[in-house]
């Protein structure tokens, strides 16, 4: 193949990409505009505001949870929220969103930010082009964002060390495994796990690996710490899906008696395994809690009411003692 022919490959793959991409932005800013067309023919009345959410994985149980507080507190204000993200974590499609949604002018963006390099320009260029800014589970908080929703992770990392060394009496050899390994978020719950147990002398943390959020490569993790560090005794899965993992590799080693989980995150799967002795312990968030907040703030921001520049949302501990508690407090009874 010749250069002249490369070149012209490259750029009608260039041309066809770009073409896929306004297709697809062209689809997502028509939404809102196809909506204001329906309420004008049935004479309903337009939401007060369109407000955009863009989670770290759309069909993930947890931003589920954040969506439908989110939408909760929509429906009580007249607010229009549009909630978006990726199939699968990525930070790259996430900021293609957000950019987005700036293109469309909407009246308030709330996101979750997992790092400050890619996501402080675009946010400054929101908040610049008079459309506020939220971030929440995860913050940046050098961007001109205008608060934070959600959970101190360096509290909750914390929190999770404590736990463990009151459930194994400060004995413990530790292997941790993370979603990512850049994420600010997660790099915040890893050290403040580490600053709990640091001065606890029978507790060794031998290992941290990742798994790019996926259960999979979490339990693959697992099983590749298990077979290095035969001493372990002890795992600690920073987010959603690394405790499933965790579960699925001890179960699999029949070792359910002698290893400690500690996972993050109150799916219904999770409890369930916290129910059957499975997992011990659950670092507990309110995602539901930080949607409904999050529109609520944006509400005030727009409204020139006041507000706080960091909402932290509690984050507690759930053992098979207090399960049945929990459940009855969020409503997720079996």
């Amino acid at each position: 193949m010749n250069r002249k022919t490369i070149l012209y490959t490259i750029l009608m793959a260039s041309f066809i990409g770009a073409l896929g991409f306004s297709f697809y932005f062209y689809m997502q800013a028509s939404e809102y505009e196809s909506r204001i067309s329906q309420a004008s023919h049935t004479a309903t009345s337009l939401p007060n505001y369109h407000f955009v959410l863009i989670s770290e994985e759309v069909d993930h149980e947890y931003w589920r949870l954040v969506e439908a507080g989110a939408k909760e507190a929509a429906t009580e204000n007249d607010v229009y929220v549009e909630y978006k993200g990726p199939r699968n974590s990525n930070p790259e499609e996430q900021v293609k969103l957000l950019d987005m949604a700036i293109a469309t002018k909407v009246d308030g963006i709330i996101v979750q930010a997992l790092n400050d390099e890619m996501f402080t320009p675009l946010i400054n260029k929101a908040v610049n082009n008079g459309i506020p800014v939220i971030t929440i589970d995860t913050d940046v908080p050098t961007s001109s964002r205008l608060t934070y929703i959600g959970t101190d992770n360096y509290q909750s990392g914390h929190i999770a060390g404590q736990a463990l060394i009151e459930d194994t009496n400060g004995e413990a050899v530790v292997g941790i495994i993370t979603n990512s390994f850049t994420s600010v978020h997660q790099q915040l719950r890893v050290q403040g796990f580490k600053d709990a147990v640091e001065d606890v002398e029978g507790i060794k943390i031998v290992a941290i690996e990742e798994s790019n959020n996926s259960r999979v490569r979490a339990a693959e993790k697992a099983d590749q710490l298990l077979g290095e560090y035969e001493e372990i005794t002890a795992f600690f899965g920073t987010s959603a899906l690394d405790g499933l993992g965790i579960s699925t590799s001890i179960d699999a080693a029949n070792r359910q008696d002698d290893i400690y989980i500690l996972a993050f995150d109150t799916l219904n799967e999770t409890l369930d395994l916290l129910d059957q002795g499975k997992i011990n312990a659950i670092v507990a968030q309110e995602p539901f809690q930080m949607g409904y907040l999050s529109v609520k703030r944006m509400l005030a921001i727009l409204n020139n009411q006041s507000y706080q520049n960091v909402y932290h949302t509690n984050t507690s501990i759930v053992r098979q003692n207090n399960l049945e508690e929990y459940r009855r407090e969020v409503g997720r009874t079996p």
